[in-house]
């Protein structure tokens, strides 16, 4: 009960964050596109930068966003062949980006924070790198392939500047190149840019929701992938690990599994907004989501987190 109350506390900024964005996409008419540009192609490239040059690597770390890459991938292709069962338009397409990818960000950070403190940070930080190529990758892809034929779609994934944040950040890390404390202090005003703006567009995206727009099939799929199989798959690894491997430690499955769980992206919102891909119907499933979560993730903290 405690855990609850506390996550409750801390969360509740985030929802009023959301709700915010409804009223300024109501009465103010800022348009949604304009904040998932900013997001796209500004804020989260100097987001991941930024984690990245601040993270100490190791064979270790180093392995955690290759391995949530790989399951971010894995889980997508896998729920766009289920979503071929269903649709022959693009809502197979933002169903499997959808069913790779969690909102690590916005809401697993702030989680973590009231979990574990901030000593475990840089851990998170190369999880969640994992979860940004995949969706600077494959995972836009496949929201662009909706819309676009393969060629477009590789051509705007290349446009992405995501990526080339990343590998910039591995490379200055690498090297060990200092940068100025004052241009610190500003790449690390964008974290908190990152969560208002991100947590705005849920808000925006919600505005111009319709009850049309609530897809009982397409929230019952992400749901399915967001909060069984993605928890499910992780505990396999875990248990792997934990029996044969002992590659990571007991905090870093604490991490994995808080990772696992956290509710929709959402980027999701981002991109289907940017592609005109079913944004409406992807804003009320992610922010159902990102409700249902509330509830979820305390009691799955009460329930497994003693296991690892």
């Amino acid at each position: 009960m405690l855990i609850f109350t506390t996550l409750l506390i801390k969360l509740l900024p985030l929802y009023g964050i959301v709700l915010l964005g409804y009223i300024a996409g109501k009465k103010l008419e800022v348009q949604k596109e304009s904040v998932a540009q900013l997001l796209i192609y500004i804020v989260s490239p100097v987001v991941v930068f930024s984690g990245v040059i601040a993270t100490e690597l190791n064979a270790s770390i180093l392995s955690l966003p290759i391995l949530f890459f790989i399951l971010c991938c894995s889980l997508c292709l896998l729920f766009y062949s289920v979503g071929k069962l269903f649709w022959t338009g693009s809502e197979k397409n933002i169903l499997s980006f959808t069913a790779g990818h969690g909102n690590t960000g916005y809401f697993g950070l702030p989680v973590l924070f009231v979990l574990l403190g901030d000593q475990f940070l840089g851990l998170a930080v190369m999880m969640i790198l994992g979860f940004s190529l995949y969706d600077s990758t494959l995972g836009f892809y496949m929201v662009a392939k909706g819309h676009h034929t393969a060629k477009e779609s590789l051509k705007k994934l290349l446009h992405l500047p995501t990526l080339y944040a990343f590998f910039l950040g591995i490379i200055i890390n690498y090297l060990n190149i200092s940068l100025h404390p004052i241009l610190l202090d500003a790449l690390h005003n964008f974290q908190g840019m990152f969560v208002v703006l991100g947590m705005m567009l849920i808000g925006l995206g919600l505005s111009e929701v319709t009850r049309a727009s609530l897809d009982y099939k397409f929230t019952a799929i992400a749901f399915l992938a967001k909060f069984v199989v993605w928890p499910g798959v992780m505990g396999l690894i875990i248990f792997l690990d934990k029996t044969y491997f002992h590659f990571y430690n007991s905090s870093t499955y604490k991490i994995m599994l808080l990772m696992s769980i956290v509710p929709l992206a959402v980027n999701t919102v981002a991109y289907a907004t940017k592609l005109n891909t079913h944004p409406e119907k992807v804003s009320l499933t992610v922010l159902l989501s990102t409700i249902f979560a509330l509830f979820y993730i305390p009691l799955f903290v009460v329930l497994f987190f003693g296991l690892v």
